[in-house]
């Protein structure tokens, strides 16, 4: 099974930073540093496999490990001169975990362990400082008395507030050695009386508590939700690290500090951090004192009449600054340090990549390539391409007071402010006056495309990641909190029902869609700024880049604000949405409820100019640039008005009887609908529809070819395709039509026909299939759907239970399934291209934007990638970062 146990100090170390798998992040920097020949406290680290065993076998750890661990600490007193729990020069230790990848305060640690009623006196006597010595063994009775015990450390903070109180003291640092043993006392008796048992006095036993409690962290809720929300795999584990202590609470020459080599808010190339003077590490983030600026310049920024690390105690300031540059410059990249100082000399305790803003990774990034300590494929492979967002859109100023009435899933990024109002048509009213809304409702529908467009954000209280609120306000580059459930809509009364609280239509509130808050009134907001650093960094991944980027764009806005974020094309127009603006509805219902043919094309003569208008422009926005449009793909019903009063309107309109058009609603409905009449199964129904919309598109390649001077190559794309059958009835149709026009224009329109696969069928017949198309365009959304017989709008409801319990490691309507979805995109990719060499492939579902699943198309080699305008750059990010890792 191989070692357990992993030693380092005295400028040796077992292991080293390549060991990061077995030894945990903490644990091989403090074996790197050893290598370095850096102030590294001696100390051992139990590996991460422990962590599985651990588990696997009900919380039991392995029987060799305590020899392995009594052989580390045997060369941590040799290095020390101290024993491991002698009652002369006491030997006392720090556990804490280091998983792969970076946890910040997800995980519990214990400092001090070794101390006892006995060793307490011994640590006193040789530090020569009895005040000191009571004061870690408070420390460590209040840790290991939270962590390992499982009594809350609130329980020990109010005891020892009321001494303070009963004494006259303000700050922790004015109990003298006395009123630390008289506080000590409170501790162990309130254990005794609130747990049943002694605290601990035998230090082997306090070891293996220590131990096995940072373990058991690992499962804790902060540290699974982090996981989750970071991707980080349960089955990696935590390593644990013990570590001999050093004292930052040693009197006036001693301190404890966090720092960064870099300012991780800006980028700026500055030390930056702060320090406590005799205090722990914990005291430092606490909050109990204020910390004090290491350098002089930050203290003067700041005004603080406290003096820095750097004049205070100079010599350790110009040994740890020196530290951070030699570190800087090996781990090539921005480091997060904690260090002590104990009586003048310097020890470094951890160093790790540290946690920044999208704009601080952008600047160091570029930074760093300039003066060559990395390359510039390196400085694109460094930024989160999902922290782009923190970029592109407004978000609320983090100095602001959030008043949260409620929180959903944070579907869309960005934040905004606005009246409420709960239907599309109240949302266009208020979009002409100039006032601000956020549309709230249940669920949002194609129907309310116009209401959505109009509103400042959407609030939905129903739906998930990827349901059409979701999906649609990506597009549109709005915020949106969806499946926000501990809210209800009274659309009766037209009231947001919160707990405790009642809001009106007309009431302000604010909706963060990068957190899922749910805020009462106007919120500060910083506006987005695109800065030069995103420049440079983007121009370097578009050199690194296979893959092209396309955007999903229906509208004329969706278009330019794509183009501007550097789409190379459209891959997915969905032409339905173009049907519930203004009168267009109107005539869209005009021909779906007339009588025969002959009544649909007279409703199609009236749509086809609208629809000709639409692409002509969509074409000249994107000149020179591909341009694919999806056939009509959704039911029919979804066109139809729902309640009595909008069935009342629109039989007035076309001269029908209410009931007459309520039996026709009736008639259209269907129970499955994603399912059901759509797609090319509509084209094959109603042929006229298909013919109007290619002549649209023919047309407008036409006008747009002549206006622009540039060829337009449209791409028509037959969506639900699952025969070669249904493909060659449709493009049989739309070929008739091409050359209809093309006789009419008297110029060659070069076209491709192809299909979206979205159905299991499909991709497995893609051999066959790829006769007939000229591309495949994979529409992930659906074919997630199909694949796991699954609704995407009703799977909110159960999925976050399924990520809890381990069933799925992550929502399959986000990520893409790389095993099953996956493996039928690589089945179909295999077999198309086999059958006709070159075939162009790419993803318009919403997994196009998704930087996992980009991943999983560059390794799959389809040619592009389409998604939503504002997540082109993440795309263009995440596609060239692919490519670089491909090349290793």
């Amino acid at each position: 099974m191989g070692k357990w146990v992993y030693t380092f100090g005295d400028g040796t170390a077992e292991g080293s930073a390549a060991d990061l798998d077995h030894l945990g992040g903490k644990g091989a920097n403090l074996a790197e540093m050893c290598n370095l020949g850096l102030p590294v406290p001696p100390g051992l680290t139990i590996v991460t496999r422990a962590c599985s065993h651990y588990y696997d076998n009900g919380r039991t750890l392995p029987d060799t490990l305590k020899d392995e661990v009594r052989q580390g600490i045997a060369l941590m007193e040799k290095a020390t001169g101290r024993l491991f729990g002698d009652t002369n020069r006491p030997l006392l230790v720090s556990v804490r975990s280091g998983g792969r990848a970076s946890m910040p305060g997800m995980m519990d640690t214990v400092l001090n362990l070794g101390l006892n009623d006995q060793t307490v006196e011994a640590l006193g006597h040789d530090a020569g400082d009895a005040r000191f010595a009571w004061d870690s063994y408070r420390r460590f009775i209040q840790m290991y008395g939270d962590v390992v015990m499982g009594l809350d450390h609130e329980v020990f903070e109010e005891i020892l507030e009321d001494e303070k109180g009963r004494l006259g003291h303000e700050n922790d640092t004015e109990l003298s050695a006395v009123e630390w043993q008289h506080v000590i006392g409170l501790y162990k008796a309130t254990i005794e009386e609130e747990l049943g048992e002694a605290f601990p006095q035998d230090p082997q036993v306090q070891l293996w508590g220590a131990i096995g409690a940072v373990f058991s962290s690992w499962m804790n809720p902060r540290a699974i939700t982090y996981r989750h929300l970071h991707n980080i795999p349960a089955e990696w584990g935590t390593a644990v690290n013990v570590q001999a202590m050093v004292f930052g609470n040693l009197g006036t020459a001693s301190a404890t500090g966090v720092a960064f080599t870099r300012n991780p808010s800006t980028g700026e190339n500055e030390l930056y951090g702060e320090f406590l003077v005799n205090a722990q590490g914990e005291d430092v983030v606490a909050g109990i004192r204020t910390p004090q600026n290491i350098t002089e310049v930050a203290r003067i920024a700041s005004g603080s009449d406290k003096p820095s690390l750097e004049k205070l105690m100079p010599e350790a300031f110009e040994e740890f600054q020196a530290i951070c540059r030699r570190l800087e410059a090996h781990y090539r990249d921005m480091q997060d340090l904690e260090f002590t100082i104990e009586r003048g000399k310097l020890w470094m305790l951890q160093t790790r990549s540290g946690k920044r803003t999208a704009k601080a990774a952008l600047r160091i990034a570029v930074d760093m390539a300039e003066s060559g300590l990395i390359t510039r494929p390196e400085a694109v492979t460094r930024i989160d391409p999902a922290s782009l967002d923190q970029l592109l859109h407004p978000t609320i100023d983090p100095r602001a007071r959030r008043d949260i009435i409620g929180s959903g899933l944070p579907a869309s990024p960005g934040a905004a402010s606005g009246e409420i109002v709960f239907t599309s048509e109240e949302a266009v009213t208020a979009e002409k006056e100039g006032r601000k809304v956020i549309l709230v409702r249940v669920e949002t529908s194609p129907e309310d495309i116009h209401g959505m467009h109009a509103a400042e954000g959407i609030l939905t209280t129903r739906g998930g990641m990827t349901s059409h609120a979701a999906v649609v306000a990506r597009g549109m580059g709005i915020p949106c909190v969806s499946g926000a459930g501990n809210l209800r809509v009274d659309i009766r009364n037209e009231q947001l029902i919160a707990a405790g609280i009642t809001l009106k239509r007309g009431d302000v509130i604010t909706i963060d869609g990068s957190s899922g808050q749910v805020l009462k009134g106007i919120i500060a907001m910083m506006q987005p700024e695109l800065s030069g650093d995103f420049g440079k960094i983007m121009a370097w991944a578009d050199q690194n880049r296979r893959m092209t980027v396309r955007t999903n764009a229906d509208t004329p806005a969706d278009a330019r604000a794509a183009r501007s974020f550097g789409a190379e094309g459209i891959g997915l127009c969905r032409t339905e949405h173009m049907f519930f603006e203004g009168e267009r509805i109107n005539v869209m219902r005009e021909m779906i409820l007339a009588a025969d043919e002959a009544g649909r094309r007279v409703a199609l003569d009236k749509l086809l100019p609208m629809q000709r208008s639409d692409f002509a422009e969509l074409f000249s926005i994107m000149h020179g640039l591909p341009v694919t449009i999806r056939m009509l793909d959704p039911p029919l019903h979804e066109f139809l008005p729902k309640t009595d009063i909008e069935i009342e309107d629109v039989a007035g309109r076309l001269g029908m009887k209410p009931a007459e058009l309520r039996q026709r609603v009736d008639a259209l409905h269907e129970f499955n609908p994603m399912l059901g009449h759509r797609g090319c199964r509509l084209a094959i129904s109603y042929p006229e529809i298909a013919e109007m919309q290619a002549r649209a598109i023919f047309e407008a390649a036409v006008e747009a070819a002549r206006e622009t001077g540039a060829a337009v190559v449209p791409e028509i794309m037959v969506p639900l395709v699952g025969l070669k059958t249904e493909l060659d009835y449709v493009k049989a149709r739309i070929d008739a039509v091409a050359r209809e026009v093309i006789g009419e224009a008297g110029i060659e329109i070069e076209y491709l026909v192809g299909t979206m696969i979205e159905l299991p069928r499909s991709a497995l017949r893609a051999h066959v299939i790829a006769e007939s198309a000229d591309f495949f365009s994979f529409g992930t959304n659906d074919l997630t759907q199909t694949t796991f017989g699954i609704s995407r709008d009703d799977a909110a409801q159960f999925l976050n239970t399924y990520i809890q319990k381990g069933i799925v490691l992550k929502d399959p309507f986000v990520s893409l399934d790389f095993d099953g979805v996956g493996e039928l995109i690589q089945i179909a990719a295999e077999r198309g291209r086999r059958t006709k060499n070159g075939l162009k492939l790419g993803i318009c579902g919403e997994h196009g934007g998704d930087p996992a699943s980009i991943r999983f198309c560059e390794e799959t080699g389809l040619d592009y990638v389409s998604c939503s305008p504002f997540r082109v750059p993440i795309a263009r990010l995440a596609a060239a970062q692919a490519a670089i890792n491909g090349r290793g």
